[in-house]
């Protein structure tokens, strides 16, 4: 099954997607990720819901990648006397504590001492995803009183964000533990992590997760953006999780940041996902607003590796076509003329290894000769991520032994993945791409492809070799002895 695009579209599975003919329908309609919510769920919902997407691997003859999203730490204010809550008025006095007592119209418990360690007056608290702010007057080691900015019904357990601070907090809670060793086990491709502060955050999951997956962290709190590029340093991958930036940063600062974000990661040649509301109405509605096409539309021209439905796919009423109106808006935009002049405008010309140097040939001979696709030979992934990163207007085959390498280069621009036998000769490697570039409808008999690959073989990142190849085979064993 060969996409008519580049980007590509991860989707949430829920209450709405978890039969096996759902969710082959939203594979089919487009899906090419997976994306398991770690918030909601049980181990053997989640589980019967992996089991359900190898099977459809497995039928369908194509890899599929599985991401597993952490919940990360939530904060949360405790119960109130009156289970419909407070009304809390702009400008009233509000005090929040560790006191277990429940609340009232003049304080509420607040169970986490380490945000009034970190509190500072002048800080804001942010309730019910910014709903209500309260500005921090005076605090200690065991309360923050406040005045009410924005008021609002504030009522049991609504979440608080702290957007001004730092807090001392682990990024992975007690479940968040549960959850990684669990998906890990289980065999998931990548592992989001909420609530990344610092690179600190990523490196701890990644003494946990012990190379069993890939590891994605989720811009979502000021601190994280402040940190980004050292986030992205210890990364595999970026999620712009725009649902919490736009909670506790200003809303108008957003699109610059998910600019930002897209293209430092773009740079580094790791995927990005672009994710939060996208197509949101369409959990309700079977058509999108124009606005939420744009969005999506944005983010392609923006060269974002992936575009993700959250509750479109995982609890609304039209999950598929959720993913076919994606799918379809991905299409139009990458037929734009204009598409290709933003994506080759913001191409990063750096160039430090041989490995940068052969995959940007192997675009620069793509695109001036008529070559049908460039067929990167990968054992850890690096060479097909370079290529992505050119954006290439050819199409980009990831030819790999491995089953996990496949998979996870399926959340990456532009790489149709093809599980290939082991290769120890150049000659084979050069054979098994071009029977794949036919197989797959890239390429015909009288035309020519490129292949990358490294000597020797199965080492990862040592791509050092770049062949134009026909795909007629008999040329190629005239060719060489060998």
């Amino acid at each position: 099954m060969r996409r008519l695009r580049n980007v590509k579209i991860v989707a949430t599975l829920g209450p709405a997607s978890s039969t096996y003919d759902t969710i082959r329908a939203l594979f089919e309609a487009g899906a090419d990720v997976f994306r398991l919510n770690m918030s909601h769920g049980t181990h053997d919902e989640q589980r019967a819901r992996y089991d359900i997407i190898r099977q459809i691997e497995a039928d369908t003859g194509r890899p599929i990648c599985v991401l597993a999203d952490l919940q990360g730490p939530k904060l949360r204010v405790g119960v109130f006397a009156n289970d419909a809550g407070e009304e809390l008025v702009e400008g009233a006095a509000f005090r929040m504590d560790l006191d277990a007592t429940p609340g009232d119209i003049r304080r509420v418990n607040l169970p986490h001492p380490e945000i009034f360690e970190a509190l500072q007056p002048g800080a804001s608290l942010l309730v019910n995803d910014g709903k209500i702010r309260l500005k921090v007057e005076a605090c200690g080691k065991d309360f923050a009183d406040c005045t009410v900015v924005v008021g609002g019904v504030i009522s049991n357990r609504k979440g608080v964000n702290v957007p001004d601070v730092l807090l001392p907090l682990a990024a992975l809670s007690i479940k968040d533990r549960a959850d990684l060793e669990f998906a890990c086990e289980m065999g998931v491709d990548w592992l989001a992590l909420s609530f990344v502060q610092r690179a600190e955050d990523v490196l701890e999951a990644r003494e946990l997760t012990k190379g069993r997956a890939a590891i994605m962290s989720k811009i979502e709190k000021p601190a994280a953006v402040k940190s980004f590029d050292s986030i992205l340093a210890v990364s595999d991958g970026i999620m712009v999780a725009r649902g919490d930036l736009g909670v506790e940063l200003p809303v108008h600062a957003v699109p610059p940041i998910q600019k930002r974000l897209v293209r430092g990661a773009r740079a580094a040649a790791k995927p990005v996902i672009v994710a939060t509301q996208m197509l949101e109405s369409m959990i309700t509605a079977p058509v999108p607003t124009r606005a939420e096409v744009s969005d999506v539309a944005t983010a392609i021209y923006e060269g974002a590796d992936a575009v993700m439905l959250s509750a479109e796919s995982a609890a609304g009423q039209y999950p598929i076509e959720a993913v076919s109106t994606m799918n379809n808006v991905a299409i139009s935009v990458e037929s734009d003329k204009i598409y290709r002049e933003v994506i080759e405008a913001s191409r990063k010309g750096t160039k430090n290894t041989v490995a940068d140097a052969i995959v940007s040939a192997a675009r620069e001979i793509a695109e001036t000769t008529d070559i049908k696709a460039i067929c990167c030979f990968t054992q850890s992934g690096t060479t097909v991520s370079l290529v992505a990163r050119e954006r290439p207007r050819t199409p980009i085959l990831a030819l790999t032994p491995l089953v996990r390498t496949a998979r996870r280069l399926t959340l990456t621009w532009g790489a149709h993945c093809v599980i290939t036998e082991p290769q120890d000769r150049f000659k084979g490697a050069v054979l098994a791409a071009v029977r794949a570039a036919r197989s797959d409808g890239f390429a015909k008999e009288a035309e020519q492809i490129v292949v990358t690959a490294g000597v020797p073989f199965n080492v990862p990142g040592t791509t050092n070799i770049l062949r134009v190849a026909p795909c007629d085979e008999r040329l190629i064993y005239a060719s060489e002895a060998e």
